[in-house]
């Protein structure tokens, strides 16, 4: 723990320390952007407003990484009223950007204060208590494990901050630290991120709205899902088949060339997409690599986005009533 929570005192490079070097900036960015006239300094005012922006790693610093470390201990008011309160500004940065690309001038003239005054606030309640007591919540082993997983976030500083500790930093992809799980790893698996039982490994395959299809490094089909609405039939003597005896003689050709480019390393990715039913189908092909980039499959996912293609605007409600 940090003595009577200082934060004025706390080591460089720890998360909260970051998070007011962050502040610095975002002051700096406050005035700048106050002080522009959004129609005649289009342009700089702009580059301020997307410097500005990247408040959004800072929000999902908060959100992933401090805000579960305080629900261990339980402490949830943050993920709940705080969440909320990034929430409502990113609906002002949204707003602000539609104003911009309508040339709403008077508009931006009237919401870039709102914008920059809510962000005062958050940042008033972060310094008077949201760090103050998340330093007498947290130990030092949670700070150390929370600044490992920020690397994968990053912060709005224009380079990256001091590792901390400075001996012990580990990057995250070098990181194969086990931790105290707070759920029953009984009869699970581990992944690249958490662990599964073979059962939820199933349901998870079988509710996602793709089909896919793994056909390992010797071009044999060992893997498909069996989800509740395939685009394409699929049965379990596909399983050992060799991969070019089951596509039609029309698009094997198609398919073949597809996976010799994924072996010599000339291509990672194909997609098509065709008419099938009356449906629009999206069908992607990837190669599946190890570590060492070595050829290991090829993963063949289909979906229908029929529904997908006439997607406009935004949906932020329930409509289930």
């Amino acid at each position: 723990m940090y003595e009577n929570s200082n934060t004025t005192a706390l080591p460089e490079g720890h998360p909260i320390s970051i998070y007011f070097q962050e502040k610095e900036i975002i002051i700096c960015l406050i005035e700048e952007i106050l002080a522009v006239d959004a129609e005649t300094e289009t342009q700089k005012y702009t580059n301020i407003f997307n410097q500005l922006h990247t408040i959004e790693k800072r929000f999902a610093r908060k959100e992933n990484q401090l805000f579960p470390y305080l629900e261990k201990k339980g402490w949830n008011g943050p993920s709940q009223g705080m969440w909320s309160f990034h929430d409502i500004l990113r609906d002002q940065f949204r707003m602000l950007r539609k104003n911009m690309d309508n040339k709403e001038f008077d508009r931006i003239k009237t919401n870039t204060p709102f914008l920059t005054d809510g962000i005062l606030r958050l940042m008033n309640t972060e310094e008077m208590v949201l760090f103050p007591n998340a330093l007498d919540l947290l130990a030092e082993k949670d700070w150390i494990r929370m600044r490992q997983g920020e690397e994968e976030i990053g912060w709005m500083l224009s380079t990256v901050p001091v590792a901390f500790p400075e001996a012990e930093y580990i990057h995250p992809s070098e990181d194969f630290t086990k931790r105290e799980m707070t759920f029953s790893l009984e009869n699970t698996s581990h992944y690249d991120e958490g662990y599964m039982t073979v059962e939820q490994v199933n349901l998870l395959l079988r509710t996602m709205p793709l089909d896919l299809t793994f056909v390992d490094e010797n071009d044999k089909v060992i893997f498909y899902n069996r989800g509740e609405e395939r685009v394409f039939p699929r049965s379990a003597g596909i399983i050992g088949r060799e991969v070019k005896f089951c596509h039609p003689p029309k698009s094997v050709g198609t398919v073949l060339k597809i996976i010799e480019s994924f072996k010599n390393g000339t291509q990672n990715e194909a997609s098509f997409w065709i008419n099938f039913k009356e449906r629009l189908i999206y069908i992607r092909y990837f190669a599946v690599r190890d570590a060492d980039k070595n050829y290991k499959g090829v993963i063949e996912m289909s979906q229908d986005i029929t529904e997908i293609k006439t997607i406009e605007g935004e949906k932020r409600l329930l409509d289930w009533e």
